[in-house]
């Protein structure tokens, strides 16, 4: 594999450390990489396009640089700048999102530096990402109190075409239409908030940043799962239960982050009115996604508790606004 072009990059890197030549960036070069089996070693270089003649006598120079270290974000900025590097930034993988992954890695950096704590500043960071949402999440509380609203009429649909089930879809939709409720209104927040999830995904496992950035607690690096674990009474018993079985990880923060989807799902629950026999199915959804998230870098699971309890705190605070204003015309009418 041999790239030519002018200027650029070429290096050899792994997750968090690059070791990279740039070439003087007006020249044209021919980029080389390689392995040699016997020594067990890569190798990146490159050479001149043209060869370069020399009159004797005369000298001939050229200039490169080597770039070998860590891979800090505004450290890989600045060399782009100041020697003119294309696309020096993508040595850090931020992933087929990176024009959304690099701006919150900017905004939770900013953060940092203003209150000294990557754990300080993904709290905050929620905070931010919640009130951006807050028109969405008001649009999609509406919905849900439409539908729950609707709830009477749409069982008596239920009951009244159970054996057809083509005209009971269309009075559904009927009904939903005439009191303006969209079905996929309830899911669009949902579908808009995802790449944050992934955005942080990334920065916590990407950017030596949040390597070993610690938090309060027994959290000493974000970017790592929950060190504790529940089936060694959070280490007052001194055996690892890995080593038994490698899916017993259960860490305190991935237990509090089920307790916290557990609280937001039985106020969601309650606001939308929903079905017993759904609420028996939904209340696995929690258990579950505790298992999953205790893999999961402990800033996330973090991120997601403080995240539930303003999704929470938001729904009870809209929700009971929607009541009341339904209860308002009701009064009038008795007096």
């Amino acid at each position: 594999m041999e790239p030519s072009g002018t200027g650029g990059w070429a290096g050899i890197t792994d997750k968090y450390w690059l070791m990279a030549v740039l070439p003087d960036q007006t020249a044209s070069v021919v980029g080389s990489y390689g392995w040699q089996p016997t020594k067990g070693q890569y190798q990146v270089g490159f050479t001149g396009a043209t060869p370069v003649v020399v009159a004797p006598g005369a000298t001939s120079s050229s200039l490169a640089h080597v770039f070998a270290g860590a891979k800090e974000v505004r450290l890989l900025d600045r060399y782009e700048t100041q020697l003119h590097v294309p696309m020096f930034w993508k040595a850090v993988d931020f992933g087929w999102l990176s024009f959304l992954t690099r701006p919150v890695f900017f905004v939770l950096d900013l953060l940092y530096q203003q209150f000294g704590s990557f754990g300080w500043a993904l709290l905050i960071f929620t905070v931010i990402v919640k009130v951006v949402f807050l028109p969405l999440t008001i649009k999609q509380m509406r919905m849900t109190w439409k539908m729950a609203r609707l709830k009477p009429q749409v069982d008596a649909i239920r009951a009244r075409h159970k054996d057809d089930p083509m005209a009971l879809q269309q009075n559904i939709m009927m009904l939903y239409r005439k009191e303006n409720v969209s079905m996929f209104g309830g899911f669009l927040p949902l579908f808009i908030q995802a790449p944050v999830f992934w955005c942080l995904y990334k920065d916590l496992y990407v950017t030596i940043e949040m390597r070993h950035a610690g938090f309060v607690g027994w959290v000493k690096d974000l970017s790592a799962p929950d060190p504790t674990n529940v089936f060694n009474l959070f280490g007052l018993i001194p055996f690892d239960p890995t080593q038994i079985m490698p899916f017993l990880v259960l860490g305190a923060w991935p237990i509090m982050y089920g307790a916290t989807l557990f609280l937001m799902q039985k106020v969601s629950s309650s606001a939308s009115n929903m079905d017993p026999a759904q609420q028996k199915v939904m209340m696995f959804i929690p258990l579950l996604f505790t298992f999953f998230m205790a893999r999961q870098p402990v800033g996330l699971v973090i991120y997601y508790c403080w995240s539930n309890i303003l999704t929470a705190l938001q729904q009870v605070i809209i929700m009971g606004r929607l009541r009341a204003a339904d209860a308002k015309p009701q009064l009038v009418q008795k007096k």
